[in-house]
């Protein structure tokens, strides 16, 4: 098994993967807050994770994935719940809602080709395992009760254990009311940086339980403490989530945790990163935000056209998980034109054939394709491992129009080329051909019948009508290539 090397938000460094358990991998992704549809933020960053996902399976690991649902707990500003602010906005019950959009989030993830996690648990289903955690954090002197709620004792906690902020870097003296539990129970707390664990419910709460301290509801970061571990064990080897949870969320997490059982959750935390658009925050309240189907349709003022969705996943692959991606229509015009040139040369690639046993090749092939996975094996690079796949997709080009004769490729080689490359691309990458494949058929006889009339009237030396149709389809990025071996077309 190859080594994985991967930055560890909680050290700072990057650092080789070492499984708590040889050949087997548990990770936990912080989920959705099912309550409105998907925004493409969050596909960035749950696409990065299949892909680390799916890596990991490649390099013959057992991966457990946890990713939860977040139905309860997770509060607006004003300490109003957000799936029972939409259910009273909708006229719903709250777990229509949350049906509702678990719903269209899945449907949104199988548009773009993820896998399933292997356990999708919802906060709801997980009321009785939050309280006992809460009153494990009590008994252990980490958290007090106040009029029914139970706040974390931050104060203490990093007195006695010398780590809160350690994951986020922020100093526990700046830490005001960014924690964003009910503001309007501030005077409650010990601490301002103190956070909810168990909030006591008002009267026209929805949703709301029964518990020893008051009938309430948990807070947001405990339930994430409780699946990873109930799932994954008070130690697992891969936390990961957006870097806009790195506090308060994961930062409350790991205090959570080692107020329970005295032991960080996670060996590997991993943070994405953010989404922007023509270089600034996506916002809906200056018109600078794009939803998916908006960005599928083209029915919106921020692209000239529409997008396919592998298109769209090939364009945020083509960036770091780590870092900000700019989404403009400029850059997803060129990366549907790359998406495109790498789905034909797999096509290409099935077709190429050699008998030979030269291999003047074979070492510059074999070596694009052990860096191209070397790439993902740092860090999970995805945008330096599609660049050695386009070496290897000019090559491929190359031997299609006879620049380079396949026959200095061995059998062997070219078998490795033929099984490698596609399965980085559809099994690693998860991307699919989503070039409609009768379009695709379409398209192939529309040029064949093409480039059969520009042959009739280069025959008949009408020059001027071979060059017109030559020039007239460079126009559409189509180029038409004349060779020993006849007359070849690819897309620019």
């Amino acid at each position: 098994m190859r080594d994985l090397y991967i930055q560890n938000s909680l050290s700072k460094k990057k650092e080789k993967f070492t499984p708590i358990e040889e050949g087997y991998v548990g990770m936990y992704v912080c989920g959705p807050t099912v309550y409105s549809d998907v925004h493409l933020g969050n596909v960035r960053t749950f696409l990065s994770f299949d892909v680390m996902y799916r890596f990991l399976l490649f390099l013959g690991y057992k991966v457990r994935y946890v990713r939860n649902i977040t139905d309860v707990g997770h509060l607006l500003d004003n300490g109003e719940d957000r799936v029972s602010k939409r259910a009273t906005l909708e006229k719903l019950e709250p777990m229509e809602i949350v049906q509702k959009y678990s719903n269209s989030f899945h449907a949104m993830m199988d548009v773009f080709n993820t896998k399933k996690p292997s356990i999708e648990p919802r906060a709801t289903q997980h009321i009785i395992e939050q309280i006992e955690m809460v009153q494990q954090i009590m008994d252990n002197g980490y958290a007090y009760e106040k009029n029914g709620s139970v706040y974390f004792d931050t104060i203490k906690y990093h007195t006695e254990k010398k780590s809160y902020g350690h994951l986020s870097g922020r100093v526990i003296e700046d830490l005001l009311t960014e924690t964003r539990d009910d503001l309007k129970n501030q005077s409650e707390k010990k601490h301002p940086s103190d956070f909810a664990i168990w909030m006591k419910a008002a009267p026209e709460h929805i949703m709301k339980w029964n518990s020893p301290w008051s009938v309430g509801f948990p807070g947001w970061h405990l339930e994430c403490s409780v699946m990873s571990t109930k799932y994954l064990g008070n130690k697992f080897d891969i936390h990961g989530g957006g870097n806009d949870l790195k506090f308060p969320h994961h930062e409350n997490e790991v205090a959570q945790n080692v107020g329970a059982c005295n032991c960080d959750p996670a060996n590997y935390w991993l943070h994405t990163n953010m989404l922007l658009m023509n270089g600034r925050k996506m916002s809906k309240s200056d018109g600078n935000t794009i939803s998916p189907e908006e960005l599928f349709s083209g029915e919106s003022p921020h692209v000239s056209k529409g997008y396919t969705p592998m298109a769209v996943k090939f364009f945020m692959l083509q960036s770091h998980y780590s870092s900000t991606l700019d989404l403009t229509d400029g850059g997803m015009q060129a990366s549907e034109k790359g998406y495109r040139r790498l789905m034909m040369a797999l096509t290409t690639l099935k077709s190429l054939e050699t008998t030979s046993d030269d291999s003047a090749l074979d070492s510059e092939i074999l070596s694009l394709l052990d860096e191209m996975i070397g790439h993902m094996c740092d860090d999970f690079n995805t945008p330096k491992a599609i660049a050695s796949a386009f070496e290897l997709v000019s090559k491929i080009n190359a031997m299609k129009d006879g620049h380079i004769d396949v026959k200095q490729l061995s059998k062997e080689t070219l078998a490795k080329l033929k099984t490698t490359l596609p399965q980085f691309v559809y099994e690693i990458l998860g991307l699919q051909n989503d070039m409609d494949n009768a379009d695709s058929d379409v398209l192939s006889g529309v040029m064949d019948l093409i480039i059969e009339l520009r042959q009739d009237a280069r025959t008949n030396k009408n020059y001027d009508t071979s060059d017109k149709i030559r020039d007239g389809l460079a126009k559409h990025k189509i180029v038409i290539k004349d060779g020993k071996d006849g007359t070849s077309w690819s897309v620019s």
